[in-house]
C-alpha cells in the first residue's frame, strides 16, 4: 500500500499519456477541484471538494484540469 498527497496547481497529463497502474487506486479530492477522463468514457468526469474515485488498476485514465489557485489537494491510496 502506498498513500501520497499531490498538490496541483494546473497541472495536467498530457493529451497524448495516460496512467495505467497495476493497482487499485482510491482518490479523495481533499481541496479543489480536478476532472478526470477515463479512457472510454465520452465526458470528463468533473471533481470537487469531498468527492471519491475508486480507478481499478489497469483502468487507463488522465487528469484534463485542475484547478490551479487556490491549489487542488489530492489523497491517493494505491492498494
Amino acid at each position: 500500500m502506498r498513500i501520497e498527497r499531490i498538490v496541483s496547481t494546473g497541472q495536467t497529463t498530457p493529451e497524448d499519456q495516460w496512467y495505467d497502474q497495476a493497482r487499485d487506486e482510491f482518490v479523495l479530492l481533499i481541496a479543489g477541484a480536478a476532472r478526470l477522463r477515463i479512457e472510454g468514457e465520452a465526458e470528463d468526469r468533473a471533481l470537487a471538494e469531498g468527492d471519491w474515485l475508486l480507478i481499478p488498476a489497469h483502468c487507463r485514465h488522465r487528469v484534463t484540469w485542475t484547478r490551479e489557485d487556490p491549489p487542488t489537494v489530492w489523497l491517493a491510496v494505491h492498494c
